[in-house]
């Protein structure tokens, strides 16, 4: 079984019942596999990052495996304005959805799946743009101020890992989803003085394990999600809270992903 989000945001938990936490967000036009069902919930595999969550089963729209495999093989537009309105041109009835949403077999404004409809007019980008780390930092400037939120990867609540997806995904780069996952990936960087605007810093807490991210800016600053998109100072140690004029995160490592 296969599935699409067709709202604006989903939320997506660890475990299958209301209460459990939220480990990440689906946003309109994020489509995935169903490994399991549990009474009124699915076991997903989201096609973006390969990441495992539950979602309510009532918050998506069922799919071929044929619409599946064109999705998962096709280029990829997503919405480039913090907010938008999409109409369901079935219905005639409109809904928001946020900046990095997915817009499937979009053409012309119209976005198709399956027997659904929909027509968008706003800002777009697709997967083609060529790479620039200038476009990464004016990516990450427009999440300036959102509220953190654990799990969350909207301007309107988002945690340090969703923050830097979404940032590289509006730049056709594809990282994935939790912090120590991203650490994974790139070239490893010796000294922060090799660094440049663009590339991501880690930091662990004190058992060792990776638990922030940030993108490295110009200057010794660096922008990242805690408590709110923030920009901070950034040096071998790690963050420089400019509020608390202490250091909030401990360097772990830093990486160019591309």
């Amino acid at each position: 079984m296969y599935g699409i989000c067709n709202l604006s945001i989903v939320p997506c938990r660890k475990e299958p019942f209301d209460r459990s936490e939220m480990t990440t967000q689906l946003l309109f036009g994020d489509y995935f596999r169903v490994l399991e069902i549990q009474g009124n919930w699915c076991h997903i595999k989201i096609a973006y990052d390969n990441y495992e969550c539950w979602i309510d089963k009532k918050q998506f729209l069922p799919i071929a495996y044929h619409t599946y495999d064109i999705l998962n093989s096709t280029e990829t537009f997503c919405s480039n304005e913090l907010i938008q309105i999409i109409t369901d041109t079935k219905t005639n009835t409109l809904f928001p959805i946020v900046i990095g949403s997915t817009l499937p077999n979009f053409d012309n404004g119209e976005c198709a799946v399956e027997n659904s409809m929909y027509s968008y007019d706003g800002a777009f980008i697709n997967g083609e743009l060529p790479f620039t780390k200038v476009g990464i930092i004016e990516t990450a400037m427009m999440y300036l101020n959102s509220p953190y939120l654990w799990g969350g990867k909207t301007p309107f609540g988002i945690d340090c890992s969703g923050f830097t997806q979404m940032v590289f995904k509006l730049n056709g780069i594809k990282i994935k989803r939790d912090a120590y996952q991203q650490a994974e990936q790139g070239e490893t960087l010796s000294f922060v003085e090799e660094s440049e605007a663009g590339d991501l810093a880690f930091f662990d807490n004190e058992e060792g394990k990776i638990v922030h991210v940030g993108i490295v800016l110009d200057n010794n600053k660096i922008i990242h999600a805690s408590g709110k998109v923030r920009i901070d100072g950034f040096d071998h140690q790690g963050i420089f809270n400019n509020d608390k004029k202490d250091y909030s995160h401990r360097l772990r490592l830093l990486k160019r992903i591309v």
